[in-house]
């Protein structure tokens, strides 16, 4: 039978940390979670979002929202973020990697990083390791890194990661998503390396309908794009369909640590979640260790507190 939301075990007790939950498959995430009786932080940049998510979501949820200030285009957001969430409530349960930007034009994080990596890969790599400490104590910890089908596609250009030098919006976008893909592998080994319970899995939501979409388009003006998204509309899901893989890697008993989960239809567009392929860069250790070494580097770029 296809995985759906409703398989997932009861999560009360359970604390979970969801980025950019506003929105698309970050507030699908939430809503799943909280109906299951999960204390679920919104973690997002625009705190009236956040609580206005929270408000959407109050009537079917029989667990906790709390919207949380988190600016991933900022490491010394990210850093306040989790200090605050270790001092408030000393556990985490579930860090579900969410959020994200899609192929603007060129623009740089406060810490004047290309913004497509900095919010997509070092933000989520520095909060995962702020956070890691608070997961280690808890059974069934997981970190779930949401990534795309444009992993498969994406290139590590070592010699120009911030794209300072040649910029395609559409190139640092895969880039980006696969980086999150390479972390989730690497950090997975180093756990198991460590004798660590806690699980790091991967996730994709196919061609889901959320607010990238549109945001890509506008930002970047794009008549050809916005013609190709109205044509290829068939092919996408919900929000809440897309959200399945990663609810599914956060929750369910039989979701493998280091496995990549998306939707099991023709190409992984659409459908229930089931288990992908790696894309061949995860699978290789030296590109993983550069990636992470470089990814410490530049993390350590936020002020001195």
């Amino acid at each position: 039978m296809p995985w759906t939301s409703a398989d997932m075990p009861d999560q009360s007790g359970r604390t979970a940390l969801i980025t950019g939950a506003n929105s698309g498959l970050g507030l699908e995430t939430a809503r799943a979670l909280a109906a299951k009786g999960a204390r679920v932080l919104l973690a997002c940049r625009n705190m009236e979002k956040a609580e206005e998510a929270e408000r959407q979501l109050t009537a079917e949820s029989r667990g906790e929202l709390i919207p949380l200030q988190l600016d991933l285009a900022d490491l010394n957001s990210v850093h306040t973020a989790a200090d605050q969430v270790a001092e408030r409530w000393g556990v985490l349960d579930l860090l579900i990697n969410n959020a994200g930007v899609m192929a603007p034009p060129r623009q740089c994080s406060t810490q004047g990083l290309e913004l497509q990596f900095a919010v997509n890969h070092l933000g989520h790599f520095a909060l995962t390791q702020k956070l890691l400490p608070l997961l280690r104590q808890r059974a069934d910890a997981r970190v779930v890194h949401v990534s795309s089908g444009a992993a498969y596609f994406g290139r590590i250009t070592f010699d120009d990661l911030q794209g300072e030098r040649r910029y395609n919006a559409w190139k640092a976008y895969g880039q980006s998503k696969l980086a999150n893909l390479m972390t989730a592998v690497e950090l997975q080994h180093r756990l198991e390396s460590n004798g660590s319970n806690v699980r790091s899995i991967a996730a994709h939501p196919g061609l889901a309908r959320t607010n990238l979409q549109p945001r890509s388009v506008a930002a970047r003006g794009s008549r050809i794009e916005a013609l190709a998204y109205r044509l290829m509309d068939p092919l996408f899901q919900s929000a809440a369909m897309g959200a399945l893989p990663q609810l599914f890697a956060a929750t369910a008993p039989e979701a493998q640590a280091g496995g990549f989960y998306g939707p099991d239809g023709v190409g992984n567009f659409q459908g229930h979640p089931t288990l992908c392929r790696q894309a061949p860069a995860a699978l290789d250790r030296a590109q993983r260790q550069r990636l992470w070494e470089q990814s410490e580097r530049l993390c350590q770029m936020q002020d001195p507190a």
